[in-house]
Parts: C-alpha cells; sequence; structure tokens
C-alpha cells in the first residue's frame, strides 16, 4: 500500500529540522497498512502541570497521518494537507514514551481519512485521533 521508499529510516531524515524531531518523534515500523512512531514524554512535550500535553499527542496523530497520507500519492503531481483533526485523550502519561500507530479508514481520491491510536508503554490507550487529509494537485 505505501510506497517501499517511506522506510522508517527515510521518513525520520525526512523529518530532521521540523517539529516531529523538536518533540523527538521517531518513525518505528512501515507495515502494509500502518505505521508505528513514538514520542518522548519529557520537557519537550510535557504540560506545566507534569503530564504529557494533549497538544503533544494532537501533533504525533497530525504527524503520522500526514507521512501516511505522503507515502500513499505521487509527490511529484499531489500535496497532502490537513484538513480536519479530532483527538480524545483518555489517559495521563508522566514519563516514558508513548507510542503511536496509523490505519486507514478511507482511502480515496481527494480524501484520506486516518485512525491513530496513542498509547502508553504498557499498550493502554492514551489518545484516539481521527485525521482528516485532503489531497490536492501541485
Amino acid at each position: 500500500m505505501f510506497n517501499p521508499e517511506m522506510t522508517a529510516s527515510a521518513i525520520n531524515k525526512m523529518s530532521e529540522r521540523t517539529l516531529a524531531a523538536n518533540l523527538g518523534i521517531e518513525f518505528t515500523e512501515v507495515g502494509a497498512d500502518f505505521m508505528c512512531a513514538r514520542m518522548p514524554v519529557d520537557s519537550r512535550t510535557l504540560q506545566p502541570f507534569g503530564l504529557l500535553h494533549g497538544g503533544a499527542s494532537i501533533a504525533l496523530a497530525e504527524t503520522m497521518g500526514s507521512v501516511a497520507s505522503t507515502a500513499l500519492i505521487d509527490l511529484s503531481a499531489q500535496a497532502a494537507v490537513g484538513l480536519d483533526i479530532n483527538g480524545n485523550h483518555l489517559r495521563t502519561v508522566q514519563e516514558g514514551f508513548v507510542i503511536g500507530t496509523v490505519r486507514p479508514i478511507h482511502i480515496g481520491r481527494r480524501t484520506h481519512v486516518w485512525e491513530i491510536r496513542i498509547e502508553d508503554e504498557r499498550g493502554r490507550l492514551v489518545n484516539i485521533s481521527r485525521l482528516t487529509m485532503m489531497i490536492v494537485q501541485r
């Protein structure tokens, strides 16, 4: 399904000097119909009360869905841009890493809809997000 050149290593290299790199987001796996990434829960991603910032979770979700859409399109003719994101914060995290998994809900010619599940290191659901990407012609 994904462009075979979009390996975790290639995505991480592409993400240098971006918000993803500043937040410590690292892609770890690219499967046939999913991608996984992790993000540290540290001074870059905590809110003032010592908990994972909800905005950091949303940034992880949008990063993952944007990369997933990019891995499906012809970059010479198209671009993937975020249209809408919704996230539910279900559990707090104070340290360690959160791990995201993005999977498609709908892959159309003009829109892609993704589900992003973010879990703590024990596999407990922290956030669930839905991202809609619009595919535009360059």
